[in-house]
């Protein structure tokens, strides 16, 4: 797992690497292959904004939230992440169901 921070409009903070790190690494376990991310941190006008790019194989998942608490954006955008790769681990295993159901051989 490799993670990726950008800073646009204002300065690199440990506290936020590490906060993400944590928020972002969690969310390995819903892939299959091992993820690249790539999370910008930066401030417009007033708000602060998070992106997250996630990229795991042939599958790429992104994410972006505005608010006025850093750490809450963070929290919102990997919430917003996780319900994608949610829905798509739930399709896959989808498919596989309904491939094993219709292969039952003897029928």
């Amino acid at each position: 797992m490799r993670i990726a921070f950008t800073f646009h409009n204002l300065e690199s903070s440990e506290s936020m690497k590490s906060y993400a790190t944590d928020k972002v690494g969690k969310l390995q376990k819903y892939l299959h292959a091992p993820m690249e991310a790539a999370v910008t941190f930066s401030v417009e006008r007033h708000l602060c904004c998070v992106d997250i790019s996630i990229h795991a194989g042939p599958e790429s998942y992104l994410g972006r939230e505005e608010q006025e608490d850093m750490y809450a954006a963070i929290d919102l955008v990997v919430d917003k992440v996780r319900n994608q790769l949610r829905r798509a681990k739930d399709a896959h295993n989808q498919k596989r169901r309904a491939a094993a159901v219709t292969d039952i051989p003897g029928e």
